[in-house]
């Protein structure tokens, strides 16, 4: 897709921004190679050093970490998120320069994660030291909670899982005092993730093994993981002191300038006062994606244009969405016969799925398409 297509679809797309991984460099060390667009990707690298030792009274040279493709761990969970919110806005200015398409131009934005943070910067809300400020002086309490924090992935190949069943479970495992474990996503409807501290991780599997039929599974993710948007949080405080910090901060009383859909409400519930709240629930309610899918696909959006360093969780989710479906549409059944059907009419006339239930729309995934921003920033770059 050239620049001057990619314009004329921006009526029709939305921006998603990524998320903290374990890995967060992507291909940011090629943009701040480039000639054309190095100064860009290097000046905003360095505001956010600046952020970052504002608030943490610590030095970092993110220009430096970059060019050498040093990657973050946990141990540089807070660098990682001044990495990741600058490439993103780098992305943004990339695109706006050099091919006259800009943030303002899209029908939504939505971000997973941290990405909700970078959302709110792109649209105008808060300036970047505004809101990185509260999540770097507090990063250091997160990092030191996920010494001992698991995350496992609870998933079926079969049937809707029965996530009030899981919640329960989760709340029953907490009180045996092994540790709390909570819900920190609701991904999809056959899939959610936990991340539990000590021993609740283990016990929550064996429990879940006995009360659940063998449908449903349990994968333990062999890295470690800050506890945001869990309540494990708040037994440093965290959501009360950032809640604090966060009363004072410059900003918070815009509307955003597109509509944001929020990984919290699941809806575009951003107004011109209430982001402060929003935020504060951001910090330890757990992450609706699904919910923000479900949106997405409900509307007139045709194009997702993938902000950030190697983004993956909302890529891969609309991947496995998207083959699922199109596995069901060419079963030889009346079933597959009846989505067949609707799918030609969802295809055919675009407008009509806003109209469809839920289920109906869902079958927009794999009309979907998907560009993913750094790798379209470098296939089209500038000559030297």
């Amino acid at each position: 897709m050239t620049g001057s297509e990619l314009n004329a679809r921006m009526d029709e797309a939305a921006f998603a921004f990524r998320g903290y991984n374990v890995t967060n460099l992507g291909r940011t060390p090629e943009l701040l190679e480039h000639p054309a667009y190095g100064p860009i990707v290097e000046k905003h690298l360095k505001e956010a050093s600046e952020i970052y030792t504002a608030a943490t009274l610590q030095r970092v040279d993110l220009v430096k970490r970059v060019r050498l493709r040093e990657e973050t761990s946990l141990e540089t969970y807070s660098e990682a998120v001044s990495l990741i919110t600058a490439a993103e806005a780098a992305q943004l200015e990339l695109l706006k320069e050099f091919f006259g398409i800009e943030f303002t131009q899209a029908s939504r934005a939505f971000g997973y994660s941290l990405g909700e943070i970078s959302a709110l910067i792109a649209a105008e809300v808060y300036e970047p030291e505004a809101l990185l400020t509260p999540i770097l002086k507090l990063a250091g309490d997160c990092v030191e909670l996920a010494q001992n924090i698991g995350m496992g992935i609870v998933f079926s190949r079969g049937p809707e899982l029965d996530v009030p069943a899981i919640e329960k479970l989760c709340v029953e495992t907490t009180a045996k005092n092994h540790g709390t474990i909570c819900i920190s996503s609701y991904v999809a409807p056959n899939t959610v993730l936990v991340l539990g501290q000590g021993g609740s991780i283990d016990l929550f599997r064996e429990t879940m093994k006995e009360r659940f039929n063998r449908e449903i599974h349990f994968k333990k993710n062999p890295d470690k993981w800050p506890p945001i948007h869990t309540a494990i949080v708040r037994q440093r405080n965290v959501p009360d002191r950032a809640s604090v910090m966060l009363e004072t901060v410059p900003g918070g009383m815009t509307a955003p300038t597109i509509p944001i859909i929020s990984c919290i409400s699941g809806t575009e519930s951003y107004n011109d006062y209430n982001s402060r709240q929003t935020l504060y629930d951001w910090v330890d309610h757990p992450q609706k994606l699904w919910s923000v899918i479900e949106r997405v696909l409900a509307t007139d959006i045709h194009t997702l244009i993938h902000v950030g360093p190697e983004p993956n969780i909302v890529p891969a989710t609309l991947n496995r969405l998207s083959m699922n479906i199109e596995s069901q549409l060419n079963a030889r059944s009346f079933s597959g016969f009846g989505l067949r059907a609707v799918s030609s009419i969802v295809q055919g006339r675009p407008w009509l799925a806003k109209y469809l239930s839920k289920n109906a729309s869902l079958l927009r995934a794999p009309l979907l398409e998907h560009v993913i921003l750094e790798d379209w920033l470098l296939e089209h770059a500038p000559a030297a």
